[in-house]
């Protein structure tokens, strides 16, 4: 056998890595955090989080280099030995995060672990589809991408106002975007849908039903009229969670996780984040968003009918 290929039983640490790193990733995915019995650093927290996140990434590194190349079978014990320790760790440190630090966190938290440990899980399995190859393009593409998730740590929220913020904002600019495309749609004379439409599709009765009707418009003005209400209702909480947001008590936390809730959902009285200024406005806005559903649904009756 060619020095450049590896024996199988040479790479049989490698597939055991391999199923051990996903199931740390599926427990990451899957599991429950530990209950905190003391009291509980969120900036040590970080800190450790942080050199288990680089120390994964740089045993990815050597992982990746080691098989550019056909390793000993000592070489391949060590490194898989290595980079389980790396796994066992980041995913021990997630672990520590408390459920009592806030849902909306640890969701992020979590996430972020579990795409760096399937980063992980693409790489070897990257390298063991290919074993002895001169870096491969997907073992190299499965690199960037363990380096890439390993990266975004520097950017996630770090503690839960952050991380309701972030949920809220994205919330809002989806909310925005949707209402830039219905405008658009609405000011196109003709055919919106003809983009999407197949040639052998645009005969003239097709061509027609996609015209814009006197109710698709009314119906679609509506819409609008829902999407301009929620989208401030959202840029006023996002306001009020960055003016006023506390993480004093499990119960404010709590309160932060709420508003990630449906809209209409939420009681702007129960939370602390909105202030008397703020409760009138949260109550106004919620109650145009149930105005535009209701005629939504009454338009959307009456063609039914």
């Amino acid at each position: 056998m060619s020095a450049a290929h590896p024996r199988p039983d040479v790479l049989m640490p490698l597939r055991n890595l391999c199923n051990s790193v996903k199931c740390s990733r599926d427990r990451v995915r899957d599991g429950e955090s530990n209950e905190c019995s003391g009291a509980f650093s969120l900036s040590n927290f970080w800190e450790t989080l942080s050199e288990a996140v680089k120390s994964t990434s740089q045993e990815a590194t050597k992982l990746s280099v080691m098989f550019s190349n056909a390793p000993s079978d000592e070489d391949c014990v060590k490194i898989s030995e290595s980079v389980q320790k790396s796994v066992l760790t980041l995913s021990t440190v997630y672990f520590w995060l408390p459920a009592s630090q806030g849902v909306s966190l640890r969701k992020v938290v979590r996430d972020a672990t579990a795409e760096v440990l399937d980063g992980l899980v693409h790489l070897l399995e990257a390298i063991l589809s290919s074993p002895g190859e001169s870096l491969s393009q997907e073992q190299l593409m499965s690199t960037g991408g363990v380096w890439a998730a390993c990266d975004q740590f520097d950017q996630l929220p770090k503690d839960n106002r952050s991380a309701v913020l972030s949920v809220l904002t994205a919330c809002a600019g989806l909310v925005k975007d949707a209402l830039e495309e219905m405008e658009q749609a609405l000011a196109e004379a003709q055919d919106p849908f003809g983009a999407v439409l197949d040639d052998d599709d645009d005969d003239d009765e097709g061509h027609q039903d996609t015209h814009w009707s006197e109710a698709d418009r009314l119906l679609v003005t509506q819409c609008q009229g829902l999407m301009k209400a929620s989208g401030a209702s959202l840029r006023k909480l996002c306001s009020a969670v960055r003016t006023n947001g506390s993480l004093e008590t499990e119960e404010r936390i709590s309160q932060l996780d709420a508003l990630t809730d449906a809209a209409r959902d939420i009681s702007p009285r129960s939370s602390h984040v909105c202030a008397e200024a703020d409760v009138s406005w949260v109550e106004f806005l919620s109650g145009a968003v149930e105005h535009n559903l209701q005629k939504i649904t009454s338009l959307l009756r009456d063609c039914g009918s």
